[in-house]
């Protein structure tokens, strides 16, 4: 009898306390979505153009950029300018296959207004014409028509194997 009662408290006290959950909610309607995808197209169609300028323009002043040369780092937008000059000046990128998804979250840690895209961008160094393809996606947190925050994710090992890097497992 006293395992019945119980259980059957402990039945009540489940169903009456509230479920506490992680889960987010977002939305791919929403009033910025259209000017927030053309941004970050607008970013992405310049890094093409090597308008290295019209690519700061799209940056807050004090966005952050995580995830150019390697997983760990970030870059300020001045770092960020220097980086992608030294690289337009080195390589012509084409981008092709890119794809945009604007979402908005709400109620989670990643709240806000970003845009997801996808694509591959092809490298060519202009000096000695070795190509390289590298996929790749940003997700790019939008606030006040700029780019607040970017995360870049890409596979770096293709680049550095691409570019000479001779990359040696570990010992057993």
């Amino acid at each position: 009898m006293k395992t019945i009662k119980t259980t059957m408290v402990l039945a009540l006290v489940l169903f009456l306390t509230p479920v506490i959950s992680n889960a987010q909610e977002s939305t791919l309607k929403f009033e910025n979505a259209d000017s927030a995808l053309n941004l970050v197209r607008t970013y992405v169609n310049a890094l093409q153009a090597a308008d290295i300028a019209k690519m700061s323009a799209t940056l807050d002043s004090n966005a952050m950029i995580y995830g150019l040369g390697s997983g760990l780092d970030s870059l300020t937008v001045a770092e960020h300018t220097i980086y992608y000059k030294k690289s337009t000046d080195d390589y012509k990128h084409v981008i092709s296959g890119d794809l945009y998804l604007p979402v908005k979250v709400t109620d989670n840690w990643n709240e806000g207004e970003w845009v997801l895209t996808w694509g591959t961008n092809t490298i060519t160094n202009k000096e000695t014409e070795n190509t390289i393809v590298i996929p790749y996606h940003i997700a790019s947190l939008v606030a006040n028509g700029k780019i607040i925050m970017m995360r870049y994710f890409y596979d770096s090992s293709n680049i550095m194997k691409n570019t000479g890097w001779t990359l040696i497992p570990p010992k057993k």
